[in-house]
């Protein structure tokens, strides 16, 4: 393999991937590519019949058996993209995923509504993971300062490493804790991508999934709601007047978590790029 071109290797990646049934599977590979050639996409264009190499083949190989096992390209990279922003991984965090933009950008809409974008306002982010979520609302909003809590130590520590890369650790603090019940409020915006995937969903979720997102992200209990009513009735404390609670949900899920929230003020719903209502925000009345 050292003596194929780059082209080659891609052709031949990219059938590999296909025949296996893995989704987009030209994307993964030439993403895979570059990774193992150490290049960028530029010179991967310019020169396209360069050979790959001992060492580029090696890696190559490695990197294709981690993918045909169906680990997520992200997870083999140890980074991925959220809100035009780089974050690495751990095992303990999920994948940060497009959908998940939605919920900041409903964030945020809702603040410039309100005039509020400019204000030394504070967040807190339950579940925090990788940071993705408080992380994106504090490049977005420059006198806000976070708090991300996680039950993961491992998940903590790679928010904050985060925080360092981007830039934003002087804004933002990591806690580990059960869900709330290290923080007394009273805060302005209350965020969280909880786990709400029905237990008995979880057996038949796509490999990429079921094998690499730690269990703790992903379920959130018998109907997959458990996540939602221990929010609920902790954001009247948590919330200061005038405050805001947003939160993703699974398709379908919209209706219920909107009812748990009821009587804390007006609840807007935001669809994400496919249609599917995914974020659901509550301003708590003032």
């Amino acid at each position: 393999m050292p003596t194929t071109t780059r082209q080659e290797a891609l052709r031949h990646l990219r059938a590999s991937f296909a025949a296996a049934g893995i989704d987009n599977p030209a994307l993964d590979a030439r993403l895979l590519l570059l990774a193992a050639c150490e290049i960028a996409g530029a010179e991967l264009a310019a020169n396209p019949t360069e050979p790959l190499g001992e060492d580029g083949a090696k890696r190559l190989v490695a990197v294709a058996a981690r993918r045909l096992a169906r680990e997520p390209v992200a997870r083999i990279l140890g980074e991925r993209e959220f809100w035009g922003l780089p974050f690495r991984l751990s095992p303990a965090t999920l994948e940060p995923r497009p959908d998940t933009e939605t919920l900041v950008a409903a964030v945020l809409k809702t603040l410039r509504a309100q005039g509020r974008a400019d204000a030394p306002l504070t967040i807190l982010d339950i579940g925090v993971g990788s940071g993705c979520i408080l992380l994106a609302l504090l490049h977005e909003l420059p006198q806000a300062t976070g708090l991300g809590i996680d039950r993961a130590l491992e998940a903590a520590q790679t928010a904050r490493g985060n925080a360092e890369r981007l830039g934003l650790a002087e804004r933002a603090r990591f806690i580990v804790g059960n869900w709330s019940a290290a923080v007394a409020g009273p805060i302005d915006i209350l965020v969280s991508n909880p786990p709400y995937i029905a237990s008995a969903v979880i057996p038949g979720l796509a490999p990429e999934v079921r094998r690499y997102d730690p269990l703790l992200a992903l379920d959130g209990g018998g109907d997959g709601l458990d996540a939602y009513r221990a929010l609920a009735a902790d954001a009247p404390r948590l919330l200061a007047q005038g405050g805001l609670a947003a939160l993703e949900v699974g398709a379908g899920q919209d209706g219920a978590v909107a009812g748990l929230f009821a009587g804390l003020g007006p609840i807007t719903v935001h669809a994400d790029l496919a249609g599917i209502a995914r974020a659901v925000v509550v301003a708590a009345a003032g």
